[in-house]
């Protein structure tokens, strides 16, 4: 394929250099890094571009671009003609290859035209967006165009760049174009039926809608050829882009993109090299991507490689200076009886807790002089300085930030452990490397050298995924805070114990990630949990449902059930609550979500202190929470209705002191810590966490002023008159009070429908539960008021309890506040 090698040398030429990329400046990172900057070495990648033509004035620049960008809409448009042409016969070829007399087997089908709908697709969507953009500038003729000025198109360095990242689509079709060939040829001399059809192939063009003959063989070119186009394009497009224009950084690292997939592919079609293994099959990159590799005394970021048997890790190494990019071996795992293991988040120091709180703040700082620099028109110099200042500062964090490892463990002994930034990516990884597992049957012991030099040609990937590489787009990201309630599930195959992880993109400068509560085995488990994430340049929101199993000594296993995510559209969500319905696996999640725009606060470089639980008024614990019914109540009944419904005694015989007081303080510390915990302790220590929980409450459940009023109630003979009375006061009750105590009248009175075997009656619950839910009016020193002795106190907070559980209707309590003015939306 000497049409890559062509490609090349015209474009340097042309002062193109396909792979050299000029280093970052030594005081830029002394600017971002004041201390320790050792540690994190990578740095982002560029590419050095012929300067602006001499004596073009930014006009004259503009008046160039607009005919380019005319000309590749047109050229655009003939290469999806030449593309659906090539693809008009596939359906009759395959439809004829399941007769008695096929022109193609069902496979040769699929080799001839392996790839071609993706590659139709991909250049259909960018044509009709580059159209879109371009309509106002077509509406006049080419002489009007270029004398207004105010019909240049808006920005398409977006479009470009989005394009050129999904080029790896083109790298299946080269591979596979060689066997492509061979088939149209062979069955052209064989096949008289076939041979009319390559040879009689029409296209219609654009400009005069005259129609123009093809063979198979040219059509299948096209692609070949539009790869070294896209290039080429590229170059023109940014000569004609002035370096103040906000497309000029887009369109560079499209450029830089584009010409490191040409080189690569260059390079393959000089020296092929695979692996054969025994079976037949040869080795395949599957996936590819840049991870935290940590390791014994730091962690770096590395490039790693799935193949088919095995996963290789390489360090990047070049691509600065002129340098060609090049990979340098770092350690290599087979996937035959490799064992995964997702880990418990990796605790922070807090030297490293305020060094990133630190790094945080710069990137706030520095994102907030960028926005005003770009409105301030300043010079593209200035930008680009600052604009690296931020991919440096991501870098760093994106090294030190991780803390969700994911451990690979091999036959022979050797180990090494991932850490990643999301639930949601590690979850890609651990799946694509598990299924790669299961249908490998050996692996042959690689040629290192030769597989480490072939990275450069093979990744799909060509930087670490960093927020500061996207394009500008404000009007399609949030910046406020996003809401999310989290309702229920259902659809699941049989009863398990559940949360939903959320995770939001965007500049990790804020707790963007939330988790629910652990819920009881159920088919249909509830959370109805509320949840506000400061977020910016959010444009994505990750949803994530585990399940936790038992899991022997360590006495608890977390596996993803299913994941989805979700595109988050300012204009959907607006100041108003969204309902949306999640598909994942065969469960289906439903939340609701609401955004509010606001500008941020510079984020805090104190660490966020988990507030406490106990002897906290439950009406601000609740507000703190976002629900009407605390988490500790609800976590510790449903574990009691779990594993404790038939436990002689529950609730009136008490667990260890030393078990309630250590979960106690895990309440107090992390909800997430005291959650697990729950699992492994004690039942009767649930049990009895949930009871010291109300009595340390400051005010009680039942307000100490509705005493008297529920005393006086109980002594009232008529029924219904008392039932009106009882049910009246409960209603004056704060909303969080009310809905808790119903919520755990409900919870008491299934228990007792196991009294044949727990022993614990309606009445015998009551007695337990009075004194801490009904409290008397605490005397004030020189206050007098009707006072009760202390047997007549017990006996209105048992009554008081009682009464209720009795009841046959009680009302069904709400979790969490209703939202206003839902609409549903479908995921």
């Amino acid at each position: 394929m000497e049409v890559y090698e062509e490609a090349v040398d015209y474009l340097e030429t042309y002062g193109v250099t396909v792979t050299a990329e000029r280093e970052m400046e030594p005081d830029l990172l002394e600017d971002v890094f004041e201390v320790d900057f050792a540690s994190c070495s990578l740095h982002a990648d560029s590419i050095d571009l012929p300067d602006t033509p001499t004596g073009w004035t930014p006009e004259v620049m503009l008046e160039k671009r607009l005919v380019v960008l005319i000309s590749i809409l047109t050229s655009e448009e003939q290469y999806l003609s030449e593309l659906e042409t090539l693809l008009m016969p596939m359906k009759a070829l395959r439809a004829a290859a399941s007769t008695s007399q096929p022109v193609l087997s069902s496979q040769q089908v699929q080799t001839v035209f392996f790839q071609v709908p993706e590659l139709r697709d991909l250049h259909q969507e960018f044509y009709t967006a580059l159209k879109a953009r371009l309509q106002p500038a077509q509406s006049q003729e080419p002489e009007a165009q270029l004398q207004h000025g105010d019909k240049q198109p808006a920005a398409v360095g977006d479009l470009f760049l989005r394009m050129v990242s999904q080029l790896g689509v083109y790298r299946g079709f080269i591979d596979n174009y060689e066997g492509a060939v061979e088939i149209v040829r062979k069955c052209t001399q064989s096949d008289q039926r076939f041979r009319t059809l390559a040879e009689s192939m029409m296209s219609c063009k654009v400009s005069d809608n005259s129609r123009t003959t093809y063979t198979f063989e040219a059509l299948l070119y096209k692609p070949l050829d539009r790869v070294t186009k896209t290039t080429l394009v590229l170059h023109d497009l940014l000569k004609h882009t002035p370096q103040e224009h906000q497309d000029h950084a887009l369109l560079q690292e499209a450029l830089r993109i584009s010409s490191s997939f040409l080189s690569g592919v260059n390079e393959e079609s000089h020296c092929k090299r695979a692996v054969t293994l025994s079976t037949g099959m040869r080795r395949q990159l599957m996936r590819d991507g840049f991870v935290v590799d940590m390791y014994e005394g730091g962690r770096s970021i590395r490039h790693l490689f799935l193949y088919t048997d095995l996963l290789l890790c390489a360090k990047m190494k070049g691509g600065t200076a002129g340098k060609q990019v090049s990979y340098r071996f770092s350690w290599y795992l087979p996937l035959a009886g490799l064992k995964l293991h997702w880990g418990s988040e990796q605790e922070q120091s807090a030297d490293l807790q305020s060094r990133v709180s630190t790094m945080r703040g710069k990137m706030f700082h520095l994102r907030q002089e960028l926005k005003q620099q770009r409105r301030g028109g300043k010079g593209y110099r200035t930008l680009d300085r600052n604009r690296r200042k931020l991919q440096q500062i991501e870098l760093w964090l994106l090294t030190h930030s991780p803390v969700l490892p994911l451990e690979l463990q091999s036959p022979n002994g050797k180990s090494h452990t991932l850490v990643f930034s999301a639930l949601y990516e590690l979850e890609e990884w651990r799946e694509a490397i598990e299924k790669l597992i299961g249908e490998n049957a050996e692996t042959v012991a690689p040629d290192l050298l030769t597989l480490t030099s072939s990275c450069v040609k093979l990744r799909m990937t060509q930087h670490p995924h960093l927020q500061s590489f996207e394009p500008e787009c404000e009007d399609r990201s949030l910046c406020g805070t996003l809401t999310v309630a989290v309702h229920s599930a259902c659809g699941l195959p049989q009863p398990a114990s559940l949360y939903v992880c959320l995770e939001v993109d965007g500049y990790k400068f804020y707790d963007n990630k939330a988790q629910t509560r652990l819920s009881l085995s159920s088919l249909t488990p509830q959370w109805d949990e509320e949840f506000s994430l400061q977020v910016d340049g959010a444009q994505c929101l990750n949803v994530l449902c585990v399940q936790q199993t038992e899991g022997g000594k360590s006495g608890r296993e977390d596996k993803v059930q299913g994941r989805s995510s979700i595109q988050l559209d300012p204009s959907v969500i607006l100041k108003k609550w969204k309902r949306w319905t999640v598909s994942m696996n065969h469960a289906e999640v439903h939340l609701s979500l609401k955004y509010l725009p606001h500008p941020l606060e510079p984020p805090s470089t104190a660490p966020v202190q988990h507030q406490p639980v106990f002897n906290v008024p439950i009406g601000v614990l609740a507000q703190q929470e976002g629900v009407l019914v605390p988490h500790i109540v609800r976590s510790c009944t449903e574990d009691v209705e779990r594993r404790g419904l038939e436990e002689v005694g529950i609730y009136r015989i008490s667990g260890a002191a030393s078990d309630i007081q250590i979960l106690k303080n895990a309440f107090n510390t992390s909800l997430r810590e005291a959650v697990s915990r729950l699992r492994t302790m004690d039942v009767n220590a649930v049990s009895g966490a949930l009871k010291l929980y109300f009595r340390e409450l400051p005010e009680p459940l039942i307000p100490r002023d509705h005493f008297q009023s529920l005393a006086d109630a109980l002594e009232n003979p008529d029924m219904r008159s008392r039932m009106q009375s009882m049910f009246t006061i409960l209603q004056s009750c704060p909303d969080v009070n009310r809905n808790t105590f119903l919520y755990l009248l409900h919870h008491l009175k299934r228990v007792s429908e196991k009294q044949e075997v727990n022993k614990m009656t309606l009445m015998n619950l009551a007695t337990v539960f009075g004194p801490s839910l009904v409290r008397p009016p605490e005397m004030v020193l020189g206050q007098c008021g009707p006072r009760v002795d202390i047997s007549q106190e017990v006996v209105v907070q048992v009554q008081v309890v009682y009464f209720y559980l009795q009841s046959n209707n009680l009302p069904v309590p709400l979790t969490a506040m209703p939202l206003d003015s839902e609409e549903e939306a479908d995921t």
